[in-house]
């Protein structure tokens, strides 16, 4: 097991798990481990991820080799599919898997879904669309949505970010996001830090944490477009995530999100535009397509933010791919000319030496 989040079980690689700190990294280590008939597994363990990756490769052929770190060579494309979200699962995984080759026959290298893809948003679906995402080899056994992007991701040689599906653990359900690299591993996983729960009156009372549960880790990961902390749509209102991820050496922020038609039109935009400029980062914002007809209506208007807080690409409602080109000389640029993140009062702004107080 990787994740102090996550239940021992009887049989879990204990051996392997290693002492966390806070100011861990994404990826604590790896443990590789041959099996017969020439298949290896990877078991990838880490802090700030919140659980365990496993890579899979069978003997005899060349793995692709990814950039790690911020360093790139020249810019790179990320793309948003804005889905048209169905009760149908399995149509929704096939329109996902298209979109995802759309994205890659315009050179993307990472390719970022909404929340919910796999099913619709609400509390009254979670349960019953909810799966299995153990580490391990019984990761693509048991859930089909993590089956679908892992194979999509080997095919067409792209890192997806799997927007987030309903994920049952024992007795708890939670809003997780998988990632996968190219080689169709799952390098990571986010699991929602904080539950959408508002009323307002008149408008929109939604409570996320009548059905699920929070997340209580950070997830970090390399990608030929530099490292890339996730949130989880409401995550994206909370700007000590935000500015974390920036501490990690983060050059872009992912959040999949749902914004309805109330937040929407008020906070989408001006939230990412806040978030890229006191970070300095770019910010990408995948929503599912609208839809009048469902419980909960999307906003929409997936969107792609610099880290001067201009936007550099937005869809609107209906379903379609984004895909943007990220200059390689920023954030650099950006932190040159305004270099606040050296100039912060780190003495002043110390958030847990002050929430410590009595």
């Amino acid at each position: 097991r990787c994740s102090s989040s996550l239940p021992r079980r009887r049989g879990a690689c204990r051996a392997i798990r290693p002492p966390f700190s806070p100011g861990a990294s994404a990826c604590m280590g790896i443990v590789r481990v041959r099996f017969l008939h020439g298949v290896g597994a990877s078991f990838v363990y880490g802090a700030a991820a919140g659980a365990c990756g496993l890579r899979v490769s069978r003997g005899g052929g060349a793995r692709r080799q990814e950039r790690a770190g911020s360093g790139m060579a020249g810019d790179a494309k990320l793309a948003l599919c804005q889905l048209a979200v169905t009760a149908d699962k399995a149509a929704n995984l096939s329109n996902a898997v298209q979109r995802i080759e759309e994205a890659a026959g315009q050179g993307a290298r990472v390719v970022v879904l909404p929340e919910c893809f796999n099913c619709p948003y609400g509390v009254q679906y979670f349960d019953d669309y909810a799966e299995e995402l153990p580490c391990g080899p019984a990761l693509l056994e048991r859930s089909p949505s993590a089956r679908a992007l892992s194979e999509a991701a080997a095919r067409l040689g792209v890192h997806i970010v799997g927007g987030s599906i309903p994920e049952r653990d024992g007795d708890h359900l939670y809003n997780t996001s998988l990632v996968f690299d190219s080689n169709g591993d799952n390098i990571a996983r986010h699991r929602k830090l904080h539950l959408f729960d508002i009323d307002v009156p008149g408008k929109i009372r939604f409570q996320e944490s009548e059905v699920l549960t929070a997340g209580s880790s950070l997830c970090t990961f390399s990608s030929p477009l530099g490292d890339i902390g996730v949130g989880i749509c409401y995550d994206i209102r909370f700007p000590e995530l935000a500015a974390e991820y920036g501490r990690r050496g983060c050059r872009l922020l992912v959040y999949p999100g749902a914004f309805n038609m109330t937040t929407g039109p008020a906070h989408w935009e001006l939230l990412q535009r806040a978030r890229a400029v006191d970070n300095q980062v770019f910010v990408a914002a995948c929503s599912p397509a609208r839809d009048e007809s469902a419980t909960y209506t999307a906003w929409g208007h997936s969107t792609v933010v610099d880290p001067w807080g201009t936007v550099l690409g937005r869809l609107d409602e209906k379903p379609g791919v984004l895909v943007v080109s990220l200059p390689s000389t920023e954030p650099d640029g950006v932190r040159t000319s305004i270099p606040i993140l050296r100039q912060k009062r780190h003495d002043l702004f110390d958030l847990g030496r002050w929430l410590a107080k009595p």
